[in-house]
């Protein structure tokens, strides 16, 4: 007998409109985000804030291994810092950020004061990665990955499982996009980097 499953439904993320009525500090964006930890929040450059709830259960597991494979080559490699689902940053547009995995230069991240690498650094990491799930709208994911090439980020991987399609994201070149391919290399920003999908897929 076939079931029929249900299909995903694509997540528009709640946007709450503050300005001008109220005007957060980054301090109490930071503590607002602590007060409501089930759910993944960022602000975008207009200052509004953005609600998504948490991710299945599955994407959570296939983003720990493709955040794993980064750690293992970090840790070789040396010369950066990584950066899970969890972490938020500042970009140069106002804009709060939080990639699923992440890479920073190390003496950019060591310029920053401790008492700002506490909260949302006021940095735009140089590689980012976003794993699509199901329930992901591709749009917004694709215009968040232009945001980060714009403030800076050197590389980004948009991982889309759902058509099992990559979309690599370099300044000043087109996006490229790869079907179905079975690794990735990190290039000349991540030398000898290389991101298994079989465990992502």
């Amino acid at each position: 007998m076939n079931t029929n499953l249900p299909v995903a439904t694509e997540i528009i993320p709640m946007v709450l409109q503050l300005q001008p009525a109220i005007a957060l500090t980054e301090d109490q964006f930071y503590e607002f985000c602590q007060l409501n930890r089930d759910f993944r929040i960022e602000r975008n450059p207009a200052g509004e804030l953005l609600i998504m709830p948490p991710t299945g259960s599955e994407t959570d597991e296939r983003n720990f291994n493709l955040v794993g494979q980064l750690w293992v080559w970090t840790k070789q490699d040396g010369r950066g810092v990584g950066f899970g689902s969890s972490g938020g940053f500042t970009l140069p547009n106002g804009a709060v950020r939080s990639p699923d995995a992440a890479w920073i230069k190390r003496d950019r991240w060591e310029a920053i004061p401790p008492e700002l690498r506490k909260k949302f650094a006021p940095i735009c990491p140089e590689f980012v990665i976003e794993l699509r799930s199901q329930s992901d709208n591709l749009q917004i994911l694709q215009n968040k990955m232009q945001e980060y090439i714009d403030n800076g980020t050197q590389l980004g991987w948009l991982i889309d499982r759902k058509q099992r399609q990559i979309f690599i994201y370099r300044p000043n070149i087109a996006v490229e996009v790869l079907n179905n391919p079975k690794t990735l290399c990190g290039e000349m920003l991540l030398p000898g980097f290389v991101l298994d999908l079989s465990q992502v897929w």
